[in-house]
C-alpha cells in the first residue's frame, strides 16, 4: 500500500476561506495530525467530521512522534497534517514530519490555502514588484533579536514579520529607530470580525500610542538602504552614536541599529562607535 502525507492549509480566522480541496483531504484522511487537538476538533466539527481520529503533533513532538507518523504513512494511511490557523511548516510545526517522509520516499502532498502573509502584503499595497522577504517571528530578545531586526531595515525588498501583540509596540519602536520614513504596516486579526490595516512610516506607527491587540502581521514596504548613506553625514551618525553611548547602550546594538539607519557597513559603524566610546 501506498499512503501519503497531506500538509493542509486551515482557515486564518474565517471559516468560509477552508477550500473544497481541503476538506474532501479532511474528510479521506486515515488520521489528522493537529498542533491543537482541540482547535481542530471545532473545525472538524463545522465540518461535520466530527468522528476523525485526530492526534496531537505540536513544536514538541518528540522524534517517536515522528516515526510513528511515518510508519503509519508507509502502512498505507493518508495522513493530514494541520496547525492552528495557515500552512504547517511556516512558522508552525510540521517541518520535521515533512523532512522525514520525503527522506523515506513518502508522497509529500501540499494542499494550499489561507495565508496571512500573502493575504498581509496584496491588502497593504506594499507588494513592489512581487519580490518580499519573510521573516516569521522574530527572536525575542538579546543578540538573536538585535540581529533580525538589523536585517529587517537592511533589506531593500518588501519584509513581512508575525509578531506577538504584546511586543508589537516594542518592534516598531526598534524599526523607526532604524528607518523612521520606511513605508510599513500593521495588519491584524486579518479575515476576522475586527480586521485592521494601519498604514503608515514606521515612526508613525510607532508614535501610535494604541494597544495593539490580536494576530499581528507587518509590512515592510521597499526601501532603498543606500540611499540613507547620502542623507546621514558624519556628523549626524556622530551624533547619533554619542545619543546612544549616552543611555548605556551596548557597542554591538548601537552598530547594528546605526547601520541599517545610515546605510553604512555594519564593520565601519562599530569601528566608528568603538572610537568615539574610547574617546
Amino acid at each position: 500500500m501506498s499512503g501519503a502525507l497531506h500538509v493542509v492549509a486551515t482557515p486564518i480566522g474565517n471559516l468560509g476561506d477552508l477550500s473544497a480541496r481541503a476538506t474532501e483531504t479532511l474528510s479521506r484522511a486515515d488520521r489528522i495530525l493537529a498542533e491543537d487537538t482541540r482547535r481542530t476538533r471545532q473545525l472538524l466539527t463545522h465540518l461535520g467530521l466530527g468522528g476523525k481520529r485526530v492526534d496531537r503533533f505540536d513544536a514538541h513532538a518528540s522524534d517517536e512522534d515522528v516515526r510513528r507518523a511515518v510508519a503509519a504513512i508507509e502502512g498505507g494511511e493518508e495522513v493530514a497534517l494541520v496547525t492552528d490557523a495557515g500552512t504547517p511548516g511556516v512558522s508552525d510545526p510540521g517541518e520535521r514530519l515533512v523532512q522525514a517522509a520525503a527522506a523515506a520516499g513518502l508522497r509529500v502532498v501540499p494542499i494550499p490555502g489561507p495565508s496571512a502573509p500573502l493575504a498581509a502584503l496584496a491588502a497593504c499595497g506594499m507588494a513592489g514588484d512581487g519580490r518580499f522577504r519573510f521573516l516569521g517571528f522574530l527572536p525575542r530578545e538579546g543578540p538573536p533579536r538585535r540581529a533580525a531586526i538589523a536585517l529587517a531595515c537592511e533589506t531593500p525588498e518588501t519584509v513581512v514579520l508575525f509578531e506577538a501583540p504584546g511586543r508589537t509596540r516594542a518592534t516598531l519602536s526598534e524599526l523607526a529607530a532604524a528607518t523612521p520614513e520606511r513605508p510599513a504596516c500593521v495588519a491584524r486579526e486579518l479575515t476576522k470580525v475586527h480586521e485592521e490595516l494601519v498604514r503608515g512610516t514606521c515612526a508613525s506607527l510607532a508614535g501610535d500610542g494604541r494597544e495593539w491587540i490580536g494576530e499581528i502581521v507587518l509590512v515592510l514596504g521597499p526601501h532603498d538602504p543606500g540611499a540613507r548613506e547620502k542623507a546621514v553625514d558624519d556628523a549626524a551618525l556622530d551624533a547619533r552614536i554619542d545619543e546612544e553611548l549616552g543611555r548605556g547602550e551596548h557597542a554591538k546594538t548601537i552598530a547594528d541599529r546605526l547601520a541599517a539607519w545610515s546605510g553604512r557597513p555594519r564593520r565601519a559603524v562599530y569601528e566608528r562607535v568603538i572610537a568615539r566610546k574610547n574617546r
